[in-house]
């Protein structure tokens, strides 16, 4: 389980990176990314599964528990360094059949995608 220090908790934090629109997908799930934050800050996550994905709790919580594995490891491996203030990762349909592999690859791809999506956004920003 990750700390509370590292937990999205409140609905005007998931609001606030909702707001900013920064996201990328893959068949599993959808990663959504707050603003930059300083390198000695931890990221806050939150992950979503709906009741559109399915409406057994179980299930939900079975992704959610995947998920939030993956990123622990990936974390722990040095995978990944999120460099946001909030991450949320949102369950798609296709999350039900998923083993722990497929989710743990979506976590890793999705993060650096994203990471590399900003930085071309920021070179280009700079040449303008």
């Amino acid at each position: 389980m990750l700390s509370k220090k590292q937990r999205l908790t409140k609905s005007s934090a998931f609001q606030a990176t909702y707001r900013l629109r920064q996201s990328t997908a893959d068949a599993l799930l959808v990663l959504y990314v707050g603003k930059e934050k300083a390198p000695s800050k931890l990221s806050k996550i939150g992950f979503i599964v709906s009741k559109k994905i399915h409406k057994r709790s179980v299930k939900r919580n079975r992704i959610k528990r995947l998920t939030r594995e993956a990123y622990k490891v990936a974390l722990q491996k040095n995978e990944i360094s999120p460099p946001w203030v909030s991450v949320i990762f949102t369950a798609r349909n296709a999350a039900l059949d998923a083993d722990f592999k497929q989710v743990y690859n979506s976590v890793v791809t999705l993060i650096n995608k994203m990471d590399a999506k900003l930085q071309n956004e920021k070179i280009r920003t700079k040449t303008n």
